[in-house]
Parts: C-alpha cells; structure tokens; sequence
C-alpha cells in the first residue's frame, strides 16, 4: 500500500537541522518528487530499523558505540528528509 505524502512527513522535524516545509514540499511536486517519496520512505525505515535495535541493546554491547551509530545512522535519515540527497541538493548537486 503506497503511503500519501502526509504519511510520509509524519515525523519529528525538531530533531532535524534543516527542515524547511516549502523545499519538502517543492520536492515533492518537482521533477525528482517520486526519488523524494522514495527517500521519505527510507528514512521511515531506517527509523523503525534504529528503534528496534535500541529496544534490543545488549548490555554487554559498547553504549558509546552503539550510541554513535544511532547518531549517524539518524542524520543520514535527516538528510534523506531535508532533500540533501536528491541529485539537486545541497550534497549532490556539486558532486
């Protein structure tokens, strides 16, 4: 079932940097606004993927590290959300 873009900017945009509605939303109608849709659903992926690891956090394991990697793991999903990643954001378009 395909998820409508209310769906898909259903998340909590006080942990991203750079969020800006009217460049989520111009994305969404311009010319890469199925590549946009796709990273929105990525994002909503590796989400749930960091809650269910976190839920699972072995004691054992190192916090530092696994605190670390969630970090990183997230701002790739923030920059998946912010459009840095479509091929003309602010990461690609220079690439």
């Amino acid at each position: 079932m395909e998820k409508t873009d209310e769906q898909l900017l259903d998340f909590d945009k006080s942990r991203l940097a750079d969020w800006n509605p009217e460049r989520a939303d111009a994305a969404l109608a311009g010319e890469h606004g199925a590549l946009y849709r796709n990273h929105l659903q990525i994002a909503q992926w590796i989400d749930g993927w960091v809650e269910r690891m976190e839920e699972g956090r072995q004691a054992a394991s190192a916090p530092e590290f696994q605190d670390g990697f969630v970090q990183g793991v997230r701002e790739i999903a923030a920059h998946l959300r912010q459009t840095d990643l479509l091929p003309d954001g602010v990461i690609l378009k220079d690439a």
